[in-house]
């Protein structure tokens, strides 16, 4: 039996130094080039040389495809908190598509034409404009491009000509702006501030016919007017849990859920923090801002919202009608062991089946950290024996399967044994997923009312999967790996219990 386990996320975040990874995004494909070198470079001389978290989005957004030679991502959105250094970003990315694309075009589609055009917007055309003109211009006429474009400032015209033919211009947020011609680079900065998608319906289209094209969207979290925003901030999540090869790129610095005025909450989801921002300032600005403004503009928590409920996912009412603080369970039982995408947490459940003939759920351990999980895994094993230890290799998790076979666990074998790994394909997955709402809707189920399970599933999203669905580990806003233990712990037990006969009574031995 072959099992994949994917590459190692933390291990790609350290290689940036990047203590402040985002919450949810495109993971790096380290096999493939990329231009972020070129345009960090481009940063250096601009006088602001990249934090870890600009290398690393650059890095993966002008990933390269070596078969066509083109940019792998055609559509990237950026959600980060304000201060972060975003200018800087966007400058890079416009120098490099004005300097360095051109010359690229004209290896790879020659039919084209040298010349990139690059158009900029923001909440409206003032805002553009002062961006262009105050902030953008300001920095390019103290770097050594100044000699290598010519400005016009002409109102309504405002552009940059390179002596590469290129044209670097800003356009407006209305009905018209972006239509007519051929695009090759169009970045919507604050987009928090689109209604609707009329700018990318005046992009897209120009940029058809052209060779490796890209779309940037640059902000931070917005209000509940913020449609656009928020139906991109969805469609990235869902993108990126589901995998697989996409032209989407999403980056997201955010934290939903933690105390709004704990310095540990900034430092997980503010990338400039300890660079050119410090805690103080953050202190400060919480102090002269209102709360929700706070969590909008620092933890990129959208104002004056909450996601809309899942359908896929039971109510609180329902959640709680099974709830039973003194349920036990008997043998035989099975384990299940997760962990969060950002390796902070681990949690081990249980289930079995209880006096009253339900399925019994329970959260076994919780705790900080991973390197607990294998010992404790052991522990458990040699106090009863397990129908099976349930583990999902496709997520974070994967990350235990060689400690656990070193731990004297085995992988399963074509028809299962009792007490080997269990491990889900991505359908029995999604299966354990519906099995596990509908145990809940249908009362057939019991748990603990414990505080990380009520947590877990009081925070859960759910992704599509096929024509199922399964846990959003990242879109989630709560740490939800005792809800997939709980969820892969019932679907061991369930496709396992016929290979051992109960016992007794196995809580007794769990605690």
């Amino acid at each position: 039996m072959t099992i994949s386990v994917l590459p190692d996320r933390e291990a790609i975040y350290a290689s940036y130094g990047l203590t402040c990874p985002p919450r949810i995004g495109t993971l790096r494909d380290p096999t493939r080039k990329t231009y972020g070198g070129a345009l960090a470079a481009i940063a250096a001389r601009l006088g602001t040389p990249y934090m870890p978290w600009q290398r690393y989005a650059a890095d993966v957004a002008m990933e390269v495809d070596s078969d066509t030679g083109a940019l792998v991502y055609r559509d990237i959105t950026l959600l980060v908190p304000r201060q972060s250094g975003k200018t800087t970003l966007i400058l890079s990315v416009k120098v490099h598509r004005a300097l360095a694309m051109g010359a690229q075009a004209k290896r790879y589609a020659p039919a084209q034409g040298t010349r990139q055009r690059i158009l900029y917007s923001a909440q409206t055309g003032k805002d553009a404009r002062e961006k262009f003109v105050d902030d953008h211009l300001e920095i390019l006429n103290a770097s050594p491009y100044k000699s290598r474009f010519r400005p016009r400032l002409t109102s309504g015209s405002e552009a940059l000509r390179w002596d590469t033919g290129a044209y670097d211009g800003i356009t407006a947020n209305t009905e018209k702006a972006g239509h007519g011609k051929t695009l090759d680079l169009g970045i919507e900065d604050e987009f928090w501030a689109a209604e609707d998608a009329r700018m990318e319906q005046a992009f897209s289209p120009a940029m058809i016919t052209r060779w490796s094209p890209q779309h940037w969207r640059v902000s931070t979290e917005g209000y509940e007017k913020s449609v656009y925003l928020a139906e991109k901030v969805d469609r990235g999540r869902e993108i990126v849990e589901r995998g697989g090869e996409s032209s989407v790129c999403y980056l997201e610095w955010s934290n939903l859920d933690g105390p709004v005025d704990d310095p540990n909450t900034w430092l997980s989801c503010m990338p400039a923090l300890g660079h050119t921002v410090t805690v103080q300032t953050i202190a400060g600005e919480l102090e002269k801002m209102g709360r929700e403004e706070f969590e909008r503009a620092y933890l990129n928590r959208r104002k004056g919202s909450r996601p809309k409920p899942d359908a896929n996912i039971p109510s609180k009412e329902e959640w709680n009608a099974i709830a039973n603080p003194t349920s036990t369970v008997s043998d035989p039982v099975a384990i299940a062991l997760d962990i969060t995408p950002s390796r902070d947490h681990g949690a081990i459940a249980i289930a079995g089946m209880s006096p009253d003939g339900k399925l019994h759920w329970e959260i076994i351990d919780h705790r900080p950290g991973t390197g607990w999980m294998v010992p404790r895994a052991q522990e458990l094993r040699d106090r009863w024996t397990p129908v099976a230890v349930a583990l999902d290799v496709a997520g974070p998790a994967g990350s235990l399967l060689v400690p656990l076979e070193e731990a004297g666990f085995t992988r399963p074998t074509a028809e299962p044994e009792h007490g080997q790994l269990a491990i889900p394909s991505a359908r029995e997955a999604a299966a354990a997923c519906g099995a596990f709402a509908d145990a809940v809707r249908q009362k057939k189920a019991v748990h603990r009312a414990q505080v990380p399970f009520d947590t877990a599933f009081a925070g859960a999203r759910t992704r599509p999967l096929g024509d199922s669905w399964a846990w959003a580990r990242r879109a989630a806003s709560a740490d939800i790996s005792p809800l997939v233990a709980a969820t892969l712990a019932g679907w061991a037990f369930e496709t396992r219990k016929h290979l051992a006969a109960p016992k007794g009574n196995a809580w007794d031995h769990v605690h």
